[in-house]
């Protein structure tokens, strides 16, 4: 059974959209997912019912400046004005702790996605004491200097331009290089970054949910999070004994093409992260959940769940 919820979020002015999905009995475990940029919750749907026939109680939300945690249409691609990065991190938590009093003696796990990956790798090191594990999907590694160069550029353009404002140059700069060998535009659904599949492409790229070209807001929250995961000092503060599945596949440019993540696993190993697993997909792109064998990506997810909780 699915609900819809709402709850104010840490900005102290959204109202945040949720959904919860309520398996038939008593749920085994909760699995809250952490959606990506530029798009909603609702995009979930068909793995959160695949989660619900395994016994399991789905949450998740939009983000603020996404689907309708939005008090307009023109606040998509906006997060905050104050701390961006922190108010998206502090809503994830939000809902966990809405959801963990409903269910206090069930695993609490949570998945992310994307954006959603590395803003789940941030709260890790803040709010990881408690989850019985973390799946980090779709997610990547970029160096400091370059992540630094594109932070002052986002800063400096909102200083003359204003935090609203959406720049086509940047966002440019935040899908090149191994993003140019897919078609970006839409017109070639079968040579989309995103997934293989072209139906799941042409629903997308139609759908303005997941077509708005984020603000400077946004980028500054993206960045200083992709910054902010990458610093050992960060990484050290994640429970060491804290169940951890990465996956990707090795055709996702988020991901250069699984080098980002493999670093990433490296980077956890070497903070003495002991419960970690890494699993990349050949052939798959950035939406392993809607790549057409996502029925193995699926299962491999809840075959990592059940043994955690073995």
């Amino acid at each position: 059974m699915k609900q819809n919820l709402t709850f104010l979020s840490s900005d102290g002015i959204t109202n945040i959209h949720a959904v919860m999905l309520k398996p038939d009995g008593q749920p085994k475990a909760v699995i809250q997912l952490v959606h990506g940029m530029v798009e909603y919750i609702e995009r979930y749907d068909n793995f959160a019912k695949f989660l619900n026939e395994q016994g399991f109680l789905v949450v998740g939300h939009d983000h603020l400046g996404h689907g309708q945690s939005v008090r307009s249409v023109e606040d998509w691609g906006y997060i905050s004005e104050i701390a961006p990065a922190r108010s998206l991190v502090r809503d994830i938590h939000k809902l966990r702790v809405l959801t963990s009093k409903k269910y206090p003696d069930i695993p609490y796990f949570i998945l992310g996605h994307s954006m959603g990956s590395y803003l789940l790798r941030r709260y890790l090191a803040h709010k990881g004491p408690g989850l019985a594990g973390a799946i980090i999907v779709g997610t990547g590694s970029e160096p400091d200097v370059k992540v630094r160069s594109g932070l002052m550029l986002v800063r400096s353009t909102a200083q003359a331009k204003g935090w609203h404002f959406r720049s086509e140059k940047i966002k440019s700069l935040n899908f090149s290089g191994p993003y140019k060998q897919y078609d970006l535009t839409g017109d070639d659904p079968t040579n989309s970054w995103v997934c293989s599949d072209p139906e799941i492409m042409k629903k997308y790229f139609s759908d303005a949910r997941c077509t708005f070209t984020f603000t400077l807001n946004g980028y500054e929250a993206l960045l200083s999070t992709v910054l902010y995961v990458n610093q050992k000092k960060n990484i050290s503060m994640i429970p060491t004994d804290l169940p951890i599945l990465l996956t990707s596949g090795d055709m996702d440019p988020v991901g250069n093409m699984s080098k980002g993540v493999k670093n990433v696993y490296q980077q956890y190993v070497k903070a003495g992260i002991s419960n970690i697993e890494c699993k990349i997909y050949p052939g798959m792109r950035h939406e392993i959940l809607n790549e057409p064998d996502k029925a193995t990506v699926y299962a491999d997810i809840n075959n990592w769940i059940e043994k955690q909780m073995a």
